[in-house]
C-alpha cells in the first residue's frame, strides 16, 4: 500500500512539473503563427490599400465624369499626360482642342511647358463654345487679352484636391480665384464646375472646367 501511494505521488509531482511547459509551448506556437511573415505580409499589404494619399484624400486618381472620355492609352491618356508638360500633354486631350489653340495663339506654350508646379484650370471645348462666337473671335485676336485671360487660369502652385474645398489663390495674371466643394465636387469662382480632377502632368495638376474663367 506504501509503495502504491508513493507511485501516486511521484505521478502527481510529474505531471504538475510537464504542465507548465505543455502550457507556454502551446502560447509559444500561437505568438509565432501571429507573427509569422505571411500573416504580417498580408496585414501589410491591407495597410497598403487604405493608405490615404498625400493629400488627405483616399486616392490621388483623376476624378469627375468627364474623366471617361479621357483615352485608356497612347498620349492622351491620364498616364501618357503624366509624362510631358502640360501644354504638350493638353494637345494630346481631343477635349482641350480649343484651348491648345488659344494657348498656341497668346505665345504661351513654353511659358506653360517650362513652368514648375503650377496648377492649370483648363476650359473645354463646350467652355469656349459658351462664349458667343464673335465675342470669342474678338479675344482671340487681341493677344493682350487673350493671354490675361488664360494665365487667369493658372496658379503657381499645384493644388489638391484638399485644398480646392475652400481656398483663394493668385493666378499668373496676378488676379484671385477661389475654389469651393467637397467628395470630388469643386466649382472655381462659383461659376465652372470642376468635370475631370486632379489630372496630373509632369508639371501640374490640371482641374479641367466646364467654363471659361474671366478675370475681372
Amino acid at each position: 500500500m506504501n509503495s502504491m501511494r508513493i507511485r501516486r505521488t511521484a505521478l502527481a509531482v510529474a505531471a504538475a512539473a510537464v504542465l507548465p511547459f505543455s502550457l507556454a509551448a502551446c502560447s509559444d506556437s500561437g505568438s509565432d503563427a501571429k507573427a509569422s511573415p505571411t500573416a504580417a505580409a498580408e496585414d501589410a499589404a491591407k495597410i497598403g490599400e487604405r493608405s490615404p494619399a498625400s493629400d488627405g484624400t483616399t486616392s490621388d486618381k483623376p476624378f469627375g465624369p468627364a474623366c471617361a472620355g479621357v483615352p485608356a492609352e497612347g498620349a492622351g491618356s491620364f498616364d501618357g499626360m503624366a509624362k510631358d508638360p502640360v501644354a504638350t500633354a493638353a494637345s494630346n486631350n481631343p477635349a482641350l482642342s480649343t484651348l491648345v489653340a488659344a494657348v498656341k495663339q497668346a505665345g504661351l506654350v513654353d511659358t506653360l511647358n517650362n513652368a514648375k508646379d503650377i496648377t492649370v484650370f483648363a476650359p473645354t471645348n463646350d467652355a469656349f463654345a459658351k462664349i458667343p462666337k464673335a465675342d470669342l473671335d474678338k479675344v482671340l485676336a487681341d493677344k493682350e487679352q487673350l493671354t490675361k485671360i488664360l494665365t487667369y487660369h493658372v496658379v503657381g502652385q499645384k493644388l489638391t484636391p484638399k485644398q480646392l474645398e475652400s481656398g483663394s489663390f493668385e493666378t499668373l495674371q496676378k488676379g484671385m480665384v477661389t475654389t469651393s466643394g467637397s467628395d470630388e465636387a469643386y466649382k472655381v469662382n462659383d461659376t465652372a464646375t470642376v468635370v475631370c480632377g486632379n489630372v496630373r502632368t509632369a508639371n501640374a495638376n490640371v482641374y479641367i472646367i466646364d467654363t471659361v474663367l474671366m478675370p475681372k
